[in-house]
């Protein structure tokens, strides 16, 4: 008679395959919302929100409600990593899903500044800001979702479907968007054919649904819960025991986030400026790197399998700046061949090769008993210090001076302390997830 132990089904239905679609779904439907919003900054927000003001300013305006969802994200990644290092991973990812969907559809039926006045920018605002409490909630739990059920030595490739709804998400809300204008024109996408884009959200939200109920905790943490072991107030207890680690990780995320907005938010706005409103060399680069992001992304991660996390995120901190600058380079020419190569360059180049890695490393730092609090603490200071603020200040300093190069020094500044937070990182690719 065999004495084997059951498999239960629980486990069995959950491989590493079904848990890593679950997750780039998933996060694919949430950052379609978050992009959605950052691309209507750039392209309508500004006019139709805050109209009464020039248009730098309203330019700064919009960029300020933008990053308000920055702003909420660290807020939003202390809540979730309290309940997701309680309650579970799942749980918290179902809420993020259903609270970002019903903010976006929301937006979507939002007045204008022409039809209730000021009450059109607070209340864009306050949508906003629970959309970053929603989105600081959702990355770290599904990346840990990923990693946890991931083979060993493939921990990387499996946490880069996280990763991927960046890419997908961004390639489906700056294509609607795109399509829309396209096949509405200018006048149509700006009175009323911008909205669709985000009404869609909600159906978006039920595929999300129907995927993510279907899937369960990684069999680590069901054991900690099980037996009681999970901690107190994981946020405390990880600034106790791991506070170098969240300093990594926040630290790792600066030049990462900071390169991404500043060429797909910001460098949209700065294409209009350079070259009018009716160039669309700017989405046609945003959705051509979101595509190949689908490739670029991963290959990083299968990468950083074999030689380690640091050397991958080295060449992407240590190249960005460079690429941003070629970036605003190619704007200068007019050419759009020349800017779609320069977006290629600093989106599935250099920005990849930081952000394919991102999941597992971030994950391999912690803990399974403090792993989503540290994870999302990580992700989300960093994206507020250098993602929500990265478009105001470009915006600030190009207006101030007329020149570019103040915004490639900024971002340089950034760069150089992800690389100091890259060579102070310990090395996780081979090692034991931590129990």
């Amino acid at each position: 008679m065999s004495t084997t132990a059951p498999v239960s089904t629980s486990d069995s239905i959950h491989t590493p395959r079904r848990v890593a679609l679950a997750s780039a779904v998933g996060t694919t439907i949430e950052w379609y919302d978050f992009y959605l919003y950052a691309t209507a900054t750039a392209l309508v927000f500004n006019q139709l929100f805050f109209p009464s003001v020039d248009p730098t300013t309203g330019t700064l305006a919009a960029f300020a409600t933008y990053a308000a969802g920055f702003g909420a994200r660290p807020i939003g990644a202390v809540i979730s990593g309290h309940l997701g290092d309680r309650l579970g991973r799942k749980v918290v990812l179902v809420a993020a899903l259903v609270t970002m969907g019903l903010a976006t559809t929301a937006i979507g039926l939002l007045p204008t500044y022409a039809t209730i006045g000021v009450w059109a920018p607070i209340l864009l605002v306050v949508l906003r800001i629970v959309q970053g409490l929603a989105v600081g909630g959702e990355w770290a739990g599904a990346a840990i979702l990923g990693v946890e059920h991931a083979p060993a030595r493939r921990r990387g490739f499996f946490g880069s479907f996280t990763q991927l709804g960046s890419p997908a998400g961004m390639l489906l809300a700056t294509g609607s968007l795109f399509l829309v204008r396209v096949i509405g024109g200018n006048e149509a996408f700006l009175s009323w054919a911008w909205r669709l884009p985000f009404l869609a959200s909600i159906l978006l939200v039920g595929v999300g649904l129907f995927i993510r109920l279907r899937i369960s905790d990684g069999a680590a943490f069901r054991r900690l819960r099980d037996a009681g072991e999970v901690a107190l107030l994981p946020v405390v207890e990880v600034f106790r025991e791991a506070p170098r680690n969240v300093l990594v990780t926040t630290g790792l995320r600066l030049s990462q986030i900071a390169l991404f907005v500043l060429l797909t938010t910001y460098g949209l706005t700065y294409i209009t400026g350079e070259l009018g409103k009716a160039n669309s060399a700017g989405l046609l680069a945003v959705v051509i790197t979101s595509a190949l992001g689908l490739l670029t992304t991963p290959l990083w991660a299968v990468l950083s399998d074999r030689i380690g996390r640091r050397t991958p995120y080295l060449i992407g901190s240590i190249g960005g700046t460079i690429t941003l600058a070629l970036f605003f380079l190619a704007v200068g020419t007019g050419s759009t061949p020349l800017i779609v190569l320069a977006m290629v360059l600093g989106i599935n180049v250099t920005h990849d090769a930081m952000y394919g890695p991102q999941a597992a490393w971030f994950a391999e730092l912690f803990s399974t008993r403090l792993r989503y609090s540290g994870a999302s603490l990580g992700y989300g200071i960093g994206s507020v210090v250098a993602g929500g603020f990265a478009p105001l200040v470009a915006a600030a300093l190009v207006g101030a001076t007329g020149s570019f190069w103040l915004v490639v020094a900024f971002l340089g500044v950034l760069s150089v302390l992800t690389t100091v937070a890259a060579l102070a990182g310990r090395e996780t690719a081979h090692e034991p997830l931590a129990s």
